[in-house]
């Protein structure tokens, strides 16, 4: 849906819908106080504090009644603008206004907004009248904290959202409940694809067979493509000496995202936020001609990054993950058919996968930055340069954003607009003139001598674990059939006369290397179809009488209620075609 935030109508419409949930509040809880009440991207929000009481599901109704009565009343929302010490005096009573206003300077001009029996201390804009807030909808409460901090006093938190229309109203409502069956988590939980425990680590997923299956069958579509592009695969460990990352500068940059170091024996090691500073040390191993190179290392990595506990999120964001990661040790004349290479094998798996919505943006360094950055001036115009050259020579459009480079070098970034939530980056790309000089790697030129390697650093999938949850939203977790954990169900209509023969398509499916069930269950045949689509199995055969007269398959396709009818080897070639096509 569109940013509210950025809809100057829309914005206003929300935040004098939030000064009517606080009004129909104060109605229903006269000792009320609130503290601020925010227009925020999918509608508004506001933190109150009401004593003892502790908001319900039933309390929500009552405020939505109160609501929609002082809506219909229809008052004017009329604005005031007043001095610091009228201010001061007239929320006397309301330690969270009197804290706001003491806060304000002294020349600031101070404005409230009354509708009827209701003043808020606000900086506006609002709409004309209570009137035009007649769509709206409490969706949730929370718990909050005053000032956002935790060592403040609790408060409680109401959501809404206001629509100028009922239709809108409605059509956000029901974007809300698709995105509850989109959710990865839930159709994680429904489909057996991972799990996570709090005894073992918040944040911390387990994949379990299903899931398993999925996870495998991407790594080895990644490989396999990986392979022809010749790559070379590598397996290294999930932790280093500490050593290792200030070597590489993670120390220094990087070190509020990793978790604490652990002393062993006298050394110290950290568990690895990154896997670019071990496949440096794999490069270094042996020494390399120029004929050696483009050399191209990639590994389904183990990494781990500290993230905060209310940041989590199933497998979409976690504390420990897989990189689908590559490093690509080029000469600076294959800097860019290497980088071309790799957005083309980029564009290559979108399209494979079906993904469209998705756009490019160019991370440029912050030139005014001196921290953060590599201070290399002519390196970074270098490699600036060289990125939009080849964008430009494929002819792809992207937008530049300032600021949001790495620390060593320049990066593309895939971002993907996902089903559910904020866009964020799928796939990456990144130019890196620094690392390999802090490593001190070389290679042997044409003329004998030493010269230092450009690093590509590369992830296609990004992490696997966020690829999966962004995919099992996109598809509902309908996957296509090659990705599958079940990818055929076989049901006899009745076990006594037709088992045998659902037992000899499940061996033929099975060494022709589909993975199949056997639903033998003494259960109705409507039972097992029903259990078939709930699980989201791509392909049900059912066979009856006529399919064990005739040795035929019939069958019926995930969302279909055609029943198809065919030989086993037409049923086989219709397998073996959806997995090659990844339809």
């Amino acid at each position: 849906m569109e940013n509210i935030k950025e809809n100057e109508y829309l914005s206003k419409l929300n935040h004098s819908c939030a000064h009517l949930l606080a009004q129909a509040v104060k109605h229903l809880y006269p000792n009320a106080h609130f503290w601020v009440g925010p227009v925020i991207e999918e509608g508004f929000y506001y933190d109150m504090d009401l004593g003892s009481v502790t908001l319900t599901e039933e309390d929500l109704e009552k405020i939505s009644k109160e609501m929609k009565k002082i809506s219909k009343d229809g008052k004017r929302i009329v604005r005031r603008e007043l001095t610091k010490e009228e201010a001061l005096d007239m929320f006397h009573n309301d330690p969270y206004k009197i804290d706001l206003i003491e806060n304000f300077p002294n020349d600031e001009v101070i404005t409230c907004y009354t509708q009827g029996d209701f003043t808020d201390l606000c900086r506006g804009p609002h709409v004309e009248s209570v009137k035009e807030c007649k769509y709206f909808k409490l969706l949730k409460f929370s718990g909050s904290y005053y000032k956002g901090d935790a060592s403040n006093k609790a408060l409680q938190r109401v959501y809404g959202v206001c629509f100028p229309t009922e239709e809108e109203l409605n059509a956000y409502l029901e974007e809300l409940e698709d995105r509850k069956q989109r959710d990865h988590r839930k159709i994680g939980k429904d489909l057996g694809i991972f799990m996570t425990n709090d005894l073992v680590g918040k944040g911390l997923p387990m994949y379990l067979p299903k899931g398993y299956i999925i996870w495998e069958s991407l790594e080895n579509y990644i490989k396999a493509k990986e392979r022809k592009l010749d790559y070379l695969h590598v397996l290294t460990p999930p932790l280093g000496n500490v050593e290792l990352y200030k070597t590489s500068g993670h120390w220094d940059h990087y070190q509020e995202n990793m978790f604490p170091k652990m002393e062993v024996e006298g050394e110290e090691f950290v568990l690895r936020p990154m896997n670019c500073p071990h496949h440096m040390m794999i490069y270094a191993n042996e020494i390399h001609s120029y004929r050696d190179l483009p050399i191209r290392i990639g590994e389904i990595a183990r990494d781990c990054r500290f993230e905060a506990s209310g940041s989590l999120k199933g497998i979409e964001r976690v504390r420990t993950f897989c990189q689908n990661d590559a490093h690509l040790f080029v000469t600076k004349e294959q800097i860019e058919s290497e980088f071309a290479s790799v957005v083309n094998l980029i564009l290559d798996v979108y399209k494979d996968l079906h993904i469209t919505n998705y756009h490019f943006e160019l991370s440029l360094r912050d030139k005014n930055d001196k921290v953060k950055y590599f201070q290399d001036d002519e390196m970074w115009e270098n490699a600036e340069n060289t990125l939009r050259k080849v964008l430009n020579d494929i002819g792809i459009s992207y937008v530049e954003k300032i600021g949001e480079a790495a620390f060593y070098g320049p990066k593309l970034d895939v971002q993907v607009k996902p089903a559910v939530g904020p866009e964020y980056t799928l796939s990456t790309c990144q130019l890196d003139f620094c690392l390999p000089m802090k490593f001190n790697l070389y290679y042997i030129d044409s003329n004998g001598e030493k010269q230092t390697p450009v690093v590509l650093h590369r992830a296609v999938f990004g992490s696997m674990d966020r690829f999966m949850a962004y995919y099992l939203e996109e598809t509902k977790g309908v996957l296509p059939l090659w990705l599958a954990p079940n990818q055929v169900n076989v049901i006899p209509v009745n076990n006594e006369y037709h088992l045998d023969y659902a037992k000899e398509i499940f061996d033929v499916l099975q060494e022709n290397g589909y993975r199949v069930s056997l639903d033998d269950r003494n259960e109705k045949l409507s039972y097992k179809m029903r259990e078939s689509v709930i699980q989201k199995i791509p392909v049900t055969v059912i066979l009856g009488q006529k399919e064990v007269d005739n040795k035929t398959i019939s069958y019926r396709v995930y969302g279909s209620e055609e029943t198809i009818t065919v030989s086993k080897e037409e049923f086989l070639s219709y397998l073996k075609t959806r997995v090659e096509k990844k339809n």
